[in-house]
């Protein structure tokens, strides 16, 4: 009864918001004049107007022609003023624009009234398992409420913008709040803009696989079907940019360690190597993240110019393991981020009728760079190809193949844990998008598909969406785990298979 008076409250006060924001009002549009009413530029007669439009003092006269100042419009000609046929039937009554926008005038909305835009969306989603887990005591994967708000304020040369999230959710049962942006945007030169505070950042020319984009990533929210541009979680940072002809440099300094928001267990099991089955809601991950200010910091580099129809990218990294890449034994096996630098590039340009796209990057474990840990990630060279083209008409695909490749392999075999089931050395991935717009592009119909045959396991991301309206979308899909092996990456999660649905309003 709890979560459903919360909710009553919630939406209670989500729907004073909208009104607060959106009064009810219309508008109504005066209807054109009939052929034959406009201004003629001939030098046969022209009709008189309507009665009561001629003379009155208060009457709205026709627009200027094209050219005409003020004070140089023509009177009409003599004798036309009383014998101009009536409006047709029903455009006596009609009111002028000017009346209308008098009389029906909305009230001020939120935005307007502090002054500042405000714009964002209320969304409800809910989702459920497929099939039930025994890692997990909900069948339940998603049920939440969630409202969004945007602001910006401009000046000269500095712009301040904001996006939160106010969300309840029935798995958690308690109100939640994310603060996805709050940065200040200044250009001291025209070349040079510097961005500080929360933001949300994209590298790199992967979809939906990350080689040098080092950045949080939501991977839970990934899992259970929240909207995908929840995928990228945001971080604290100073970014500057620097632009000319010769080279764009691009720099991201994060004062505290940003993780990604990966899997713990308290909404999507896994498989516990340790344990030996999966863990869920009641065993979480155990970890300890780095999180000393200006200590446990993180710097990134991104270096690109254009060449033709080409973008070239290097890039530089330096921090720790996004998701825990180790265990530490005291206290007992818990998850650790290692040191770690990434040093990369890619080239993203036209090839024959699609767009393709090459990116690389060496993953250097600064903790294990012999790879004699067994505690430690070793290190690792990865890369991806890409290809995307126009299949037909309003459809699209696109194949991407990403690549795993684990250095000092044999000193890994020499030293892994009888426990930890062992890795191969490549981890081979390939992925299909198929995209089709449909009832005008109102109707979006997509799939992505991860197959890895190395691991002998895949995940599908089917997903149907319907523009109603201006404000309204509905929208549902699933999130299917398929695999043979309860120890390979997207086979842990078969038992989180789930399929969801949404509606939102935008505002």
């Amino acid at each position: 009864m709890g979560s459903v008076k919360r909710c009553v409250c919630w939406a209670g006060a989500f729907l004073s918001l909208v009104f607060a924001v959106f009064p009810l009002s219309s508008y109504a549009e005066e209807p054109a004049l009939p052929p034959g009413l406009a201004p003629s530029t001939s030098q046969t007669p022209e009709p008189q107007l309507p009665t009561g439009l001629g003379d009155a003092p208060d009457s709205q006269g026709p627009q200027l022609p094209s050219g005409l100042g003020e004070g140089t419009s023509p009177g009409l000609p003599p004798g036309l003023e009383d014998s101009a046929p009536g409006l047709p039937p029903g455009l006596e009554t009609e009111p002028s624009p000017s009346a209308t926008a008098t009389e029906e005038a909305p009230s001020p909305s939120l935005g307007d009234r502090l002054g500042i835009p405000i714009h964002g969306f209320w969304e409800t989603r809910a989702g459920i398992r497929t099939q039930s887990d025994y890692a997990q005591p909900a069948d339940a994967t998603l049920g939440e409420t969630r409202l969004q708000l945007k602001t910006r304020k401009d000046w000269a040369r500095a712009t301040l913008e904001a996006t939160a999230d106010f969300y309840l959710d029935a798995i958690v049962e308690d109100p939640e709040f994310d603060l996805r942006q709050l940065r200040l945007t200044w250009k001291p030169l025209p070349a040079l803009d510097i961005r500080i505070g929360r933001q949300v950042l994209t590298w790199g020319t992967g979809d939906m696989l990350f080689i040098n984009d080092l950045f949080p990533k939501d991977w839970n929210s990934f899992f259970i079907g929240r909207d995908v541009e929840y995928l990228k979680a945001p971080g604290d940072a100073i970014r500057v940019g620097w632009y000319n002809s010769l080279l764009n440099v691009e720099f991201v300094y994060t004062p505290q360690f940003d993780p990604d928001r990966f899997i713990t267990g308290e909404r999507v099991s896994f498989w516990n190597p340790i344990l030996g089955r999966h863990a869920g809601k009641h065993d979480q991950v155990r970890y300890n993240a780095p999180s000393t200010w200006f200590e446990d910091d993180e710097f990134a580099v991104r270096l690109y110019r254009s060449f033709g129809p080409y973008e070239a990218a290097v890039y530089g990294y330096s921090g720790y393991w996004k998701s825990p890449g180790g265990q530490r034994l005291v206290p007992l096996f818990q998850a650790s981020f290692p040191k770690l630098n990434v040093y990369g590039a890619s080239l993203r340009g036209p090839l024959g009728r699609g767009i393709a796209n090459i990116e690389f990057g060496y993953y250097d474990s600064r903790q294990d760079r012999l790879g004699e840990d067994p505690f430690v990630n070793n290190s690792e060279f990865r890369l991806l190809l890409g290809y995307e083209q126009e299949l037909a008409k309003e459809f699209t695909g696109a194949v991407q193949y990403y690549l795993e490749h684990m250095v000092d392999y044999q000193a890994y075999r020499n030293t892994r844990i009888f426990l930890v089931p062992p890795r191969d050395q490549d981890r081979h991935v390939f992925t299909l998008r198929l995209t089709k717009l449909l009832w005008n592009q109102n109707l979006t119909l997509s799939l992505f598909a991860y197959y890895s045959p190395s691991d002998n396991d895949a995940y599908l991301r089917p997903n149907a969406r319907y523009k109603v309206n201006d404000h309204w979308i509905v929208e549902c899909g699933g999130n299917v785990f398929l695999g043979e092996s309860d120890t390979t990456f997207f086979g842990q999660f078969e038992n989180n298979t789930n399929v969801y649905a949404s509606v939102r309003y935008s505002f």
